[in-house]
This record gives C-alpha cells, structure tokens and sequence, in this order.
C-alpha cells in the first residue's frame, strides 16, 4: 500500500500549478427517461427565477431519479469511443475521470472530515477510476478511476439515518429545495430553448412545472493540472447565451447551486466555506458563472445572486481566507502525480488490475491499494476495450 501525505497543506502553498483552460471536446445527454443520447438534445438555458417561489411546490410529483444503479463509466466511454470514431484515434491524455472525483480530490486540504474510495484501472497503459481517470504509462496505456458505487451508498444511508430535529424539514425535501443543488430551483430557472424562442407561458408556469431530475446535459472537457494531461466529464445547468461557432472559444456555461440565506456570521462562514465546491465543481469544468439561490428556513427562494467562479478564491481570500484555491490546485496537481508515479512503478500484469484510491475520515492520508492483479473489474466496458483494441498500438 502506498499513501500519500495531505498535511501539512503550507507546502502547496504559492503559486498556482500550470493550469489548462477546460475546452470542451464532447457531450451528451441523458432525456426524460435516462436514456443516453450522443448529442446535445438535454441543454438547457437560462433565465432568472421569480423571487419569492415557494421551493416546496410540487414536491409530492417529484420524479426523483433512482441512482442506487452503479453506471460505472460507460456514458463518458460511450462518448469518447464516439468521438475516437470520427477522429478515427484514441484520445490521447494522462488522466480521464468524472467532475465529481476530481472536486473530491480539490477539495482534500481543507475537508478533514470528507470521505471517499475510487476504483482505478489500467489499460493501454491509461488510469480509471469510476469516476473515470486514464492516465498514458509511457508505455503507452491508459488508466480509468471511478468511485466505490457501494462506499456511495453507504455514505447515502448514514446520511439518511441521521435524526432529523423536531421542526426540521425532512432530507428528502431540503434535497428537493437543495443543500447544494436544489432541483426546484433548477426547473424554475431553465428553458428548453433560448428566450427568444420560448413561450412566455412556459416561463411564467415554471412554477408549476413538474420536477424531473432524470435530463441531463453532460460535457467532456480537456484541461490540465501541473504536468498531467486531464479528460472530465460532467453535468453542465444551463448555458448563458449560445455555443460560440469555434469550438476553441470560452462557453458561458451556468451553474446553479442553492444555499439557505445566512443571517449571522456562522451562517456566513458556513456559505464560505460551501463556496469551495462551488468553486471547485465549476473551475473544473471551465464554467464561469455560478448562480446561487437563497432560500428562507420555510423552503422560500429569497433571492438570487451571480458569482464570477474565478473571482471566488478572491473574495474569500479578502474575507480571512479560510481556504486557498492554489493550495487546492497544487494539492491536486501533486496528487495525480503521485498516483502516476506509483501506478508506473507496478508491474504490468497483462496490462489491467484494479485499484482502491481511499480517503478515510479525519485522515491525514490519502491510501492506494492493489486490489486485482488482472482484469479491469466493471470499469470498462467490452465495447469500449474492443473499440480500444481494434484502433491498434498507440
């Protein structure tokens, strides 16, 4: 096993690693149902919410997606082998992973009590992990990490065990109204088409809309960190106006997150505190505006804020620093290195194995473990290593 040391976090201090601007390279969706569809069909636009909406309305028709399914990769698969197959080569890229895995690991400096167990593979020489991370040995090989779908659920029902006090809006419904990502405040934010070519009726009845958390716009993005090459894939809300006509130009992506309104200075340090993975998730992703919906204790939208995602380590900074974005930059850059460096080291067996990445609760660690010598588990799928394979050596 090896591991690698979180604190002390002054020695990622400084200056930020080389950072590459997130471009998106591809997307798909998920539609009504959940279906995957290789095209943009699920985007969604912008526009600003009625203040004062009650978040509770049409809890009791909520269409919850049912997650307890472990889906592994294969849509972020799907979409790379789509678009290998019109570029007829491999993605060429050190580590490919979801959004979510890596603002788990961003976040690491300053979230001691913060769990989390990746799985992580190899192929071709590149690096999984479920979330998926691919990282090219220089033997050229790719490596795929994605979370432990049964430490998730667990996490899930400790969660749901916790006793709610007398008074205390349900989980279910605080989910519904969003602790982070309010699903209400999403429907009453977004359009399926630009205000232009969307009926004032529809605006005006989002209120009554009903919810459904199963659509979803996902964007695979390359970026970088120090010197490991990144492929992430990710939900993206709404996006501000259009996609430029180069693909090489900034999209104004939108993120939505919703926060109870602080009235006291705990409250405030408490948001600021949140405002990390805000940040987190949209630095990743290359998504430059972030829009926050407070609510009132009784689940009502009080008002609505934009933030600028690259102005937020700033503010923060200026309010007393309780985190520091380039210490969770470099902290991260140092990470993926090290699991490069450990996994180049391992010997090759017929090129798979898998691996447990582990952060334990108020650990100072985070652990990696060789679970499986051989093979590359439930992370990849037949058709993805097929498709792979018959491309020939990289």
């Amino acid at each position: 096993m090896s591991s690698f040391p979180i604190s002390p976090i002054d020695r990622f201090a400084g200056q930020a690693a080389t950072i590459k601007r997130p471009q998106e390279i591809a997307c798909f969706s998920y539609d009504d149902q959940h279906v995957y569809h290789s095209d943009d069909s699920s985007l969604r636009y912008y526009y600003p919410p009625r203040v004062g909406a009650d978040l509770s309305r049409g809890f009791d028709r909520f269409q919850k997606l049912d997650d307890t399914a472990d889906e592994h990769l294969d849509s972020l698969l799907d979409t790379l082998m789509h678009l290998e197959k019109k570029t007829t080569t491999a993605t060429e890229v050190d580590v490919v992973t979801w959004r979510g895995m890596m603002t788990k690991i961003l976040c690491t400096p300053y979230d001691p009590f913060g769990s989390f167990e990746m799985n992580a593979t190899r192929f071709q020489v590149c690096y999984a992990t479920t979330s998926l991370i691919l990282i090219p040995l220089p033997d050229g090989g790719d490596s795929f990490i994605e979370e432990n779908h049964a430490f998730k659920l667990a996490q899930h029902e400790a969660q749901v065990r916790q006793p709610v006090p007398p008074g205390t809006p349900s989980q279910d419904l605080m989910s519904f109204w969003g602790n982070n990502k309010g699903y209400k405040f999403e429907t009453l934010s977004l359009m399926p088409a630009p205000w232009a070519e969307t009926s004032r009726d529809f605006i005006e009845g989002r209120e009554e809309h009903v919810v459904n958390n199963h659509a979803q716009y996902c964007c695979v993005v390359r970026t970088g960190l120090g010197g490991t090459s990144v492929i992430l894939g990710g939900e993206v809300d709404a996006i501000w106006d259009a996609k430029p006509d180069h693909a090489d130009q900034p999209i104004n992506w939108v993120e939505l997150k919703t926060a109870a309104e602080p009235l006291t200075e705990r409250d405030r340090l408490r948001f600021e505190r949140k405002l990390l993975k805000f940040w987190a998730q949209s630095f990743l992703l290359g998504v430059p505006k972030i829009i926050v919906g407070f609510r009132s204790e009784h689940g009502v939208l009080q008002r609505v804020q934009e933030l600028a995602t690259t102005a937020i380590p700033s503010v923060v900074r200026q309010r007393g620093a309780s985190w520091d974005g380039n210490v969770c930059i470099n902290f991260a850059a140092a990470c993926l290195q090290w699991l490069r460096d450990v996994l180049d080291r391992e010997p090759d067996g017929d090129g798979g194995g898998v691996w447990r990445i582990r952060k334990r609760e108020r650990s100072s660690v985070i652990e990696l473990q060789r679970l499986e010598h051989s093979g590359y588990g439930d992370l990849l799928t037949p058709r993805f290593v097929q498709w792979r394979q018959s491309l020939g050596p990289r």
